[in-house]
């Protein structure tokens, strides 16, 4: 667990992130993991002194599965909230499915990388059917959210219909989800770039969502997948367009 500004916090589970915000007693969660990381998403909570029943909301960047894990267990155990954007809800729910196949993930396992990762992921929950987060609800208001950490949804849909990331002003910092990542094992990328297309529902959105990002005054990137990044969100924007021309 990393504190990449003060009370905010960046964990890596099983080759993806969540992010905790604190302020008080209080937190917010954005997103949960692999259903194989309810345990450390947990840990994590501990590990800032606090209860898993102290988190006042979930946000979720998107419906994926290595993001939904610790929804269901902390809504049954602890009450806890889930939002995001309204166009997410459908696909959290499981009435729509907007994600990459495992045909998909078959047809690469041939790179090294790519089979250690999809056996990892394998063992985390890839396969599990039961994802679906009934409860899931969208934004509560509009702009910054009255939660832990004052956070603001910025949309960037393309990843999936209803991405979101969530920026802090305060400390200059976005949380960006999958819409701009530094890194996964798919990747032949470190630093900040899009994922591989076929993990993307809409990939040409996906690279015109970039913009809102780069609009951002802001200067740590904590994304989904990959360690955080500090310097200007255009620069990251840049590169990231850069590299998905080549």
């Amino acid at each position: 667990m990393r504190e990449v500004a003060k009370d905010v916090f960046c964990v890596e589970g099983t080759h993806v992130n969540w992010v905790l915000l604190r302020e008080g007693s209080d937190l917010t969660l954005i997103d949960g993991g692999w259903h194989g990381d309810v345990a450390a998403v947990e840990e994590s909570i501990r590990a800032l002194g606090r209860r898993p029943e102290d988190v006042r909301a979930i946000l979720l960047t998107h419906a994926h599965v290595d993001h939904l894990g610790a929804l269901n267990p902390l809504r049954e155990r602890h009450g806890v909230p889930v939002y995001m954007h309204p166009r997410e809800v459908p696909h959290a729910r499981r009435e729509v499915l907007e994600q990459a196949t495992p045909l998909d993930v078959f047809k690469r396992v041939w790179r090294p990388r790519t089979l250690a990762w999809s056996l990892r992921i394998a063992r985390a929950g890839a396969l599990r059917h039961d994802v679906a987060v009934p409860h899931a609800e969208p934004f509560p208001a509009e702009g910054a959210l009255d939660l832990p950490g004052r956070p603001v949804p910025i949309p960037c849909h393309g990843h999936t219909s209803g991405h979101s990331a969530y920026f802090l002003p305060g400390p200059g910092l976005v949380a960006t989800g999958d819409a701009l990542v530094t890194g996964h094992p798919t990747s032949p990328f470190t630093g900040p770039h899009l994922l591989p297309e076929f993990f993307s529902h809409a990939p040409r959105e996906a690279n015109a969502a970039l913009d809102a990002l780069g609009a951002l005054e802001a200067d740590v990137l904590v994304p989904g997948h990959g360690d955080p990044w500090r310097g200007p969100l255009a620069e990251a924007v840049a590169t990231a367009r850069r590299r998905a021309a080549a």
